[in-house]
């Protein structure tokens, strides 16, 4: 209101000089948004420079939650650093262990000596985590975006998910599964049946959250034409997974750099070309479906047998073997209390991630622990594309952008 009144009182002539004065100030104003669950999924915050409620700039802060977890890795046996892996990307443990211990039999050599029903079982259990993350996904979106039931929804298939979890392996979230050589101990008896019941009951869910959520066109105004960025910029920042698909890229690991035998499955990579946070939605929507047709497939191979390489000083062996074999009990004692040690050397492994290509580089130096460990994590690298995508959007936007990226902050301040 002062500035009003002053307005009142220049003169005519020189209102229109003040008048452009005026305009040529910095009216800007910067402020933080976060940390805080649940619009910025954890402890991020950004630094947005506003002109009014239009973004000007956004910088994301990070660090709030950093634990050192490649550090941590150095100072620790191979085979320790798999509990560690879960607690990254705390959504995609499957995976984080896969790709982890795909790195170490690289660097062993025993990549090609994992038993075909071990290599099954790994491929089922990641595209089911997969498909557990999309669903946190899109149900914390859409309660970002207002629409609170989907969250539910989306929750009641989670929970038969990591029921599976916690019927193979006991744990549910952090479950430290895989390991390297293989698995511990195969899976239970009634998996096949429980998998099974689960995959029958999905596409009908599946269709479910489609009506409700896909189809709303509240949802759709709010998320159409927002956040874009293009291919061209998309490969520049690095972008990966569902990000880069939803802007026309058809880049998966799965099919660029095949593993686990993924290129003797049939399945599609869902792409979009608009590059905005509703092209990321579907791709996601869609990739849970491709992920169901994975699955089916990989049920229908599980064929009895081993689930372990037959390599004795790399491998624990199993209870029964310990009972009648002194070699497998001294085996055990050995690789529990000392691990093994690797060859020196170095190699980087990736896999598809459910939020983009996850990779593991790991320098060994002949010792039973990694000399250094670095993890090309999708989320950390995605997250740099907010700035970009959020130029010239207005503040709520911010919130639906953050969402499409689907970052996880255990694996960005790990």
């Amino acid at each position: 209101m002062s500035k009003i009144v002053e307005l009142d009182h220049v003169p005519q002539g020189r209102l229109q000089q003040v008048l452009q004065e005026w305009s040529a100030l910095d009216n800007t104003v910067t402020i933080s948004m976060g940390p805080q669950h649940p619009s910025t999924h954890g402890v991020l915050r950004l630094e947005l420079e506003l002109d009014g409620e239009t973004v000007i700039k956004a910088t994301p802060d990070i660090g709030y939650l950093h634990t050192g977890m490649e550090k941590q890795m150095e100072t620790k046996k191979y085979q320790q650093n798999i509990v560690i892996t879960d607690r990254m990307d705390y959504l995609n443990p499957m995976g984080n262990n896969l790709g982890y211990v795909m790195t170490v039999e690289k660097l062993l050599g025993i990549a090609d000596d994992i038993p075909p029903r071990a290599q099954t079982i790994r491929v089922l259990l990641t595209e089911l985590q997969r498909i557990a993350s999309h669903l946190v996904w899109l149900g914390t979106h859409a309660l970002d975006m207002g629409a609170m039931s989907a969250f539910f929804y989306c929750f009641r298939e989670r929970e038969k998910i990591l029921n599976l979890y916690e019927a193979v392996c006991g744990g549910r979230m952090t479950v430290s599964y895989f390991r390297v050589g293989g698995l511990p101990y195969d899976v239970p008896p009634n998996f096949k049946r429980l998998v099974s019941d689960f995959l029958d009951n999905f596409p009908p869910a599946l269709k479910e959250y489609n009506t409700l959520v896909t189809g709303n066109k509240i949802l759709q105004g709010r998320l159409r034409g927002v956040g874009v960025i293009s291919a061209e910029d998309a490969i520049d920042i690095g972008l990966s997974g569902p990000s880069l698909r939803g802007s026309g890229m058809a880049h998966d690991v799965r099919r660029c750099e095949p593993y686990c035998g993924y290129e003797t499955y049939d399945f599609d990579i869902p792409v979009e070309q608009e590059g905005d946070v509703f092209a990321r939605f579907m791709v996601r929507m869609r990739e849970m479906h491709e992920s169901w047709k994975i699955c089916k497939q990989a049920l229908d191979r599980l064929k009895p047998g081993p689930v372990k390489a037959n390599t004795p000083k790399i491998v624990l062996p199993s209870r029964e073997e310990m009972k009648h074999q002194m070699d497998a009990l001294i085996h055990h004692f050995l690789l529990a209390a000392y691990g093994f040690p690797v060859p020196a050397g170095e190699a980087y492994h990736a896999i598809e991630g459910s939020k983009g290509e996850l990779g593991f580089y790991i320098i060994a130096d002949g010792t039973e622990r990694p000399a250094r460990v670095h993890v090309r994590g999708p989320s950390f690298v995605n997250l740099q594309a907010l700035g970009k995508m959020a130029e010239g959007m207005m503040v709520a936007d911010v919130v639906a952008i953050i969402g499409s990226l689907d970052i996880v902050l255990g694996e960005i301040d790990r």
